[in-house]
């Protein structure tokens, strides 16, 4: 559940490591006031930069609720089992090595000989 304490400024600045403190519980905000009117609110750092990351995937993914109410219920019908997979929608594409062989990862030897050392001759002039 969410609490939320609102207190002046000046309050604020009296107790701000307290504040900063209890502000590190998940749902815990304070609400400053400025001549009665709010004007800031304090929260956690975790809790502003998860609020900051949700509304970036809200602008990115605008139909997102949509989306994953769609999604559930193509689960709930078996439908999802028809999709296409990335692997097989990459592959039509042609980014995807699609392997058919029986013999995967086979590594062979016939090429590779042995090789000596060559000795030279030294000749004394």
């Amino acid at each position: 559940m969410d609490q939320t304490t609102t207190i002046s400024i000046t309050e604020a600045r009296k107790r701000l490591f307290q504040i900063a403190k209890e502000v590190q519980t998940p749902g815990r905000s304070y609400t400053l006031t400025e001549k009665g009117k709010p004007k800031v609110i304090i929260i956690s750092f975790e809790e502003y930069d998860s609020l900051k990351e949700t509304i970036e995937v809200l602008t990115e993914f605008p139909n997102l609720k949509k989306d994953m109410e769609e999604t559930e219920k193509a689960i709930k019908t078996g439908e999802y089992k028809n999709w296409t997979t990335l692997e097989d929608l990459l592959g039509r594409e042609g980014f995807v090595f699609q392997d058919k062989s029986s013999n995967k990862y086979e590594v062979s030897n016939s090429g590779k000989t042995k090789s000596r050392k060559r000795t030279r001759k030294i000749t004394k002039s």
